[in-house]
C-alpha cells in the first residue's frame, strides 16, 4: 500500500510516460477528484495541461463563481458556458440513464471542440474505483464512463484504482484547499440526476433552490462535517397543499442525507429533529412551487446514494 506522498510521485511518472509533451485537457468540476486529478497531472505536464471548468446548467447555486475562483490562478483554467447546448439535448428526457448518456455524451462533445483548440491529445478523468464498479455492474452509468463511439482523444484517468477517503487524503498531501478536499460529492451529471423526470430550466431551478436550503441549514447546524452527503431531490410527483386560505397543488421534495466512507455503501444520517423540520419549513415558505418535503430513509444498498 503506497503512501499519499508515493501515489503521488507514482501517478505524476506514470502520467509523464503516458503523456510526454503532448498536450491534454481535464473536465473540472470542483470537485475532489478532478482537483486532484488537475494538479498531479499539471506537476506532471505544466501548462501543457489545460483545465476546463464546463457549465452545463445542472450546477449548485455559486457553484460557477466559487470554482472559478479557487482555480482561476492555480491552474491553466478555461471556463465553457455550455448550459444551453445541454438544456436542449435533455429536452423531454425523462429516463434516467438516457439523461446520463447524453450528459455523458455532450459533455465529450464540448470537450473535444475544446481539445480542437488547444490541439490536445489526451482527455485526462477523474475516474474513482465506485464510477467503474458500478458501471461494470450495471447499477448505474456514470457520465464519465459512457462515451460515445469514435471518440477521437486518448484517455487519462491517474486515479481510477482509488476509493474516495483515499483521494481526499492525495489532496491533502497535494496542499489543496479544504473546502476542495471536503467538499461533498456530487455527481458529475449535476441536478440532471436529481430532478426525476423531464428537465426543464424552471424545475432544475426548483431542485437548485431547495438544494441550497438544506445545505444552508446543515451547515448552520454544524453538522456538516458529520456528514457524507445531503441535498435535495425534485420528484415529479404532485400533493395537495393549503398556502395561506388556498388550495395548492405542488411539487414534492425529498431531502437526502447519508454517511459513508467510500460512496460503495451509505447509511442514513440521524438528524436532530428541529433541522429536519427547519428544511421542510424553508423550502415549502420560499418555494412557492413546493407543497410537501419528505425525508429519504433507505441505506445503500438497497437504495443507491442518488435517486437517479
Amino acid at each position: 500500500m503506497l503512501s499519499p506522498k508515493e501515489f503521488i510521485e507514482d501517478a505524476v511518472q506514470k502520467v509523464k510516460d503516458q503523456i510526454g509533451d503532448e498536450k491534454a485537457i481535464i473536465a473540472l468540476s470542483g470537485g475532489v477528484d478532478s482537483s486532484v486529478c488537475s494538479v498531479l497531472v499539471q506537476q506532471a505536464i505544466g501548462d501543457n495541461l489545460t483545465a476546463i471548468f464546463v457549465d452545463h446548467g445542472l450546477l449548485r447555486e455559486g457553484e460557477v463563481e466559487q470554482v472559478t475562483d479557487t482555480f482561476k490562478d492555480r491552474l491553466n483554467f478555461k471556463f465553457v458556458d455550455a448550459s444551453d447546448e445541454f438544456m436542449d439535448a435533455l429536452a423531454g428526457v425523462d429516463d434516467p440513464e438516457e439523461k446520463r448518456k447524453i450528459i455523458g455524451k455532450t459533455f465529450i462533445e464540448v470537450f473535444e471542440r475544446e481539445a480542437i483548440k488547444y490541439e490536445a491529445k489526451y482527455l485526462v478523468q477523474g475516474t474513482i474505483a465506485p464510477d467503474w464498479i458500478e458501471t461494470k455492474g450495471q447499477i448505474k452509468s456514470h457520465h464519465n464512463l459512457v462515451l460515445p463511439s469514435g471518440m477521437e482523444l486518448e484517455l487519462c484517468e491517474p486515479i481510477r484504482d482509488l476509493y474516495k477517503d483515499e483521494v481526499r487524503e492525495i489532496g491533502d498531501e497535494l496542499g489543496l484547499p479544504a473546502t476542495t478536499v471536503y467538499r461533498q460529492p456530487f455527481p458529475g451529471p449535476g441536478l440532471g440526476v436529481r430532478v426525476v423526470g423531464a428537465l426543464t430550466r424552471e424545475n432544475v431551478e426548483i431542485c437548485r433552490k431547495a438544494n441550497k436550503i438544506v445545505c444552508d441549514e446543515v451547515e448552520a447546524a454544524g453538522i456538516d462535517k458529520e456528514v457524507w452527503q445531503y441535498f435535495a431531490v425534485l420528484t415529479d410527483t404532485k400533493v395537495t397543499g393549503v398556502k395561506g386560505d388556498q388550495r395548492d397543488f405542488g411539487y414534492l421534495v425529498v431531502v437526502r442525507i447519508v454517511n459513508s466512507i467510500d460512496a460503495m455503501t451509505a447509511s442514513v444520517a440521524e438528524l436532530p429533529w428541529e433541522v429536519v423540520q427547519t428544511i421542510s419549513k424553508r423550502i415549502t415558505s420560499e418555494i412557492s412551487e413546493v407543497t410537501h418535503v419528505a425525508l429519504s430513509i433507505s441505506d445503500k444498498p438497497p437504495a443507491t446514494i442518488e435517486f437517479c
